[in-house]
């Protein structure tokens, strides 16, 4: 009799247990939530300097999480640098270059697989409300590249009839796009200062929607590119002017979007990106950011134009008030969030690296310790190995050496210096001010290595040599 109670007793237990276990629910894979800031410098934050106003919400998103120093931009300019973030690629694989125009005919190709794609096999909602600038034609809009939802504009502001080079750019007019149609046309800057509130009250409006579901939320804000729009309610708040005045209206925005996450109980299980697309266009002067002491800007590949702030916040999973100076690019995005959700990769060759394990606070891993610096159509203008950098002969843009421009009209900044080969240590010397090339010929033909390598992949247009594993854009059918 005792021993059948034993058997009894250890039975029930068992069944118990395993109640237990089957009521427990499986661990839930995390929201995402990724803002893409349009023109944004690396010192352009309070927290990484910045003068002159304050940036309190993404301060608190930076003590709350992890800060990464040295982390690039894929190619410093508009189409290529979203590209890249979308399919985890140097844009030049894609067959992306430059900023496209409101009738180039041409978008990322749809064949693509994109971050959208990918967590949509994984049941996830996704959104993208913001600055699309991926191709106008319907083909290429966000619906047709695995977004659910989409409102915003489909390329940069300054690409409408009030540039100041209209007369030879002919451009139309430009309209906020919801879903596939056109809306509203954007005719002045004071159309243009509802930007960040609408945009900032549709994702708002997503994260109530899909707050029962994973979702991936984008959210591209075109400012602080050019022309500045800011709403009444920071008109004239900063004691920077008007682009002080814009950057504190985009914390408010990325402050909303934080706060209804803590509202709907969604904050303790959703991965939060801050970066931008590529450094300040400097030109511009009281109306351009600022590189944060790095070298040049938007439109070159010196630091200034592709070392972005860059913030990750995660409660109890991305380690609070944490620094790394690990070596990382946007372009690194799309699998680490595949591996955190479980969706498989893209079918095609990527270049981005896994870099999850540093993320959650290994910081004995170094995910990646190459770099490739491409600009223009497919010119190889730099490669870097950890903290040494190669810069190539080229011709490129030089803001150094000009007066910047004022009240929104630009300086000159040539194209066609010819920047000299050299070789910088970052470690040492990250304003990339003293050409230690000579001294150092190991250094040399170890990158070379590096750069012979990409030139056989991806090619290089300074070589006039093809990759033989580039993609290819995409190309409307009506043109």
């Amino acid at each position: 009799m005792l021993r059948f109670l034993s058997v009894l007793t250890v039975s029930l237990l068992l069944c118990f247990l395993m109640a237990f276990q089957q009521k427990t629910p499986p661990a839930k894979t995390p929201n995402i939530v990724l803002f893409f800031i349009d023109d944004l410098g690396y010192g352009d934050l309070s927290v990484t300097g910045a003068l002159g106003y304050k940036t309190p919400n993404l301060d608190k998103m930076a003590a709350e999480g992890t800060r990464f120093t040295n982390f690039m931009a894929a190619q410093a300019v508009c189409s290529a640098s979203r590209a890249a973030l979308l399919t985890g690629c140097y844009p030049n694989r894609v067959g992306v270059y430059g900023a496209f125009g409101p009738s180039s005919g041409t978008g990322l190709n749809p064949n693509e697989e994109t971050i959208a794609e990918l967590l949509k096999t994984k049941g996830y909602a996704t959104g993208i409300f913001g600055k699309w600038h991926l191709g106008s034609e319907q083909e290429f809009l966000p619906l047709k590249q695995g977004f659910d939802e989409y409102f915003g504009i489909p390329y940069s502001h300054d690409m409408w009839p009030l540039h100041p080079w209209q007369e030879r750019a002919k451009y139309p007019p430009l309209h906020w796009i919801e879903g596939n149609e056109q809306g509203k046309e954007i005719k002045t800057l004071e159309d243009a200062s509802e930007l960040t509130p609408r945009i900032t009250e549709r994702s708002v409006s997503f994260i109530r929607k899909n707050k029962k579901n994973p979702f991936f939320l984008y959210i591209p804000y075109p400012l602080p590119h050019v022309p500045l729009a800011v709403s009444a309610k920071f008109k004239g708040k900063s004691q920077r002017g008007i682009f002080g005045d814009v950057l504190m209206e985009l914390d408010w925005a990325v402050g909303e979007v934080m706060k209804e996450l803590k509202a709907q109980g969604l904050d303790e299980n959703t991965l939060v990106i801050f970066t931008s697309d590529n450094g300040p266009w400097l030109n511009y002067g009281d109306h351009a950011g600022s590189s944060g002491g790095f070298r040049e800007g938007k439109g070159t590949s010196f630091e200034g134009g592709q070392r972005e702030p860059c913030m990750m916040r995660w409660p109890g999973v991305v380690p609070a008030g944490r620094v790394s100076n690990k070596l990382l690019s946007t372009i690194d995005i799309l699998p680490t969030i595949a591996r955190l959700t479980g969706a498989r990769l893209p079918k095609e060759k990527i270049d981005g690296i896994d870099f999850t394990d540093l993320l959650k606070g290994d910081d004995s891993k170094t995910p990646r310790e190459n770099f490739l610096y491409y600009y223009r159509k497919n010119s190889l203008e730099a490669v870097r190995k950890h903290d040494w950098k190669l810069v190539f002969a080229h011709p490129g843009r030089r803001y150094e050496g000009s007066l910047p421009g004022k009240n929104g009209q630009p300086g000159p900044a040539p194209e066609d210096y010819q920047y000299p080969k050299s070789l910088y240590n970052l470690a040492r010397d990250p304003g990339e001010r003293y050409d230690v090339l000579e001294q150092n010929p190991e250094i040399v033909a170890e990158l070379e290595k590096i750069a012979d390598a990409a030139r056989e992949d991806l090619g290089d247009d300074l070589q006039k040599t093809a990759g033989k594993n580039v993609r290819s854009v995409g190309r409307s059918e009506k043109k």
